[in-house]
């Protein structure tokens, strides 16, 4: 018996199904800094990346201004993600606490404020106070944990609960702060402190907070066990991300994944979308934002040799695979976003876009910023 024929409309849904529709790597810091960027790219053996950047369809540089208090990246993702009206601009927010506070396994409030709080180190320099990069801190769970235990009473005392999510990220709920004004760590990170403290009317109950919880880690076992060891002393914290708690959660157009990013970036991905590759990603046929967050730490500390060892791995874990699931049309649209302190790159590419041989694969996108 001859088979029935299948529609064409249903054929080509069939088809197109078997692939995923697109993919967005969002890769923070890997914008070199532009006084640097010929000199890293003459080492830089990329050559996917070079493809996929050279043969595009779509193309933009956006210069970012961060004195909103965040970096390009982070402006990016919380719009993507529904927690900001606006990727750049003086709407950018990085409203990420009770979406982070949730994929921790806790359950914010509704109509709470929230913040994320780190544990942290301020240095203090002979002309400015800088904080440390969290990342190098190594705090264990027991000493975190120890800390948190003997700040949390003070918190519960004062209307502003404490919740723990791991050794570096803890919440704070303070519904009555709706104007404090507060800096990403990243942004933050390797700046003087005197333009990236809290502004705004409860500025003060901040510091006045923080001087509460400088006196009660002081000395304490911890930080002197820590001391001996060689490791710095936890001597503040850092609050931001501030975001009123929904009874839903915001609505994103794609799926999150994130790739070597502990921590509360790690949190805002569902656990089973953590520690993603392109093969777990491309196997969920659903279009993605996949986050990988080495690039980060090296860049703060200006280790260039290190970012390029961490650009070089992208290049093999990341950008060959994708440009192969390009031209084999497991992946219809491919979509990276690059960025440094003041700007992001936005480019397109496709299995179409990847057949304009004649245009040179160069890096040179890199530096253009």
């Amino acid at each position: 018996m001859a088979k029935t024929p299948v529609p064409f409309s249903r054929a080509a849904a069939i088809a197109y199904n078997l692939g995923m529709n697109q993919l967005t790597l969002v890769l923070p810091f890997a914008l070199p800094n532009a006084e640097l960027a010929a000199d890293l790219l003459k080492v830089l053996q990329a050559p996917a990346l070079a493809a996929l950047l050279s043969r595009t369809s779509t193309c933009n540089l956006e210069t970012f201004d961060n004195t909103n208090r965040l970096l390009p990246h982070e402006a990016w993702l919380a719009h993507a993600l529904g927690l900001s009206p606006a990727p750049n601009g003086a709407a950018a927010q990085a409203a990420f606490a009770a979406q982070a506070m949730r994929g921790y396994g806790l359950v914010p409030e509704p109509g709470a404020r929230y913040f994320l709080l780190h544990p942290a180190h301020l240095a203090i320099a002979r002309s400015h106070i800088s904080l440390e990069e969290l990342r190098q801190l190594k705090l264990s769970e027991a000493e975190s944990r120890a800390l948190f235990d003997i700040a949390a009473p003070y918190f519960d005392e004062i209307g502003q609960p404490l919740a723990y999510g791991d050794a570096g990220t803890w919440f704070m709920r303070a519904d009555g702060w709706s104007d404090l004004q507060c800096a990403t760590p990243d942004a933050a990170t390797t700046q003087d402190l005197s333009v990236w403290m809290p502004e705004g009317g409860h500025a003060r109950a901040a510091r006045r907070l923080q001087n509460e919880v400088q006196m009660l880690w002081h000395e304490h076992p911890v930080n002197a066990a820590r001391e001996e060891r060689g490791l710095k002393a936890i001597n503040a914290f850092w609050l931001w991300g501030a975001s009123l708690a929904t009874a839903q959660h915001p609505a994103c157009a794609a799926r999150l994944h994130t790739a070597d990013a502990p921590g509360w970036l790690a949190a805002l991905a569902e656990p089973a979308r953590r520690d993603a590759s392109p093969s777990s990603v491309l196997a969920d046929q659903a279009d993605a934002i996949v986050v990988p967050g080495s690039l980060i730490e090296a860049a703060q500390a200006q280790e260039w040799g290190m970012w390029l060892q961490q650009l070089q791995a992208l290049e093999t874990d990341w950008f060959a695979p994708l440009q192969a699931a390009l031209k084999d049309g497991r992946l219809g649209q491919l979509r990276l976003v690059l960025s440094h302190r003041d700007a992001w790159l936005d480019v397109t590419t496709s299995k179409h876009a990847q057949r304009k041989f004649w245009r040179a694969m160069t890096l040179n996108k890199l530096k253009a910023s």
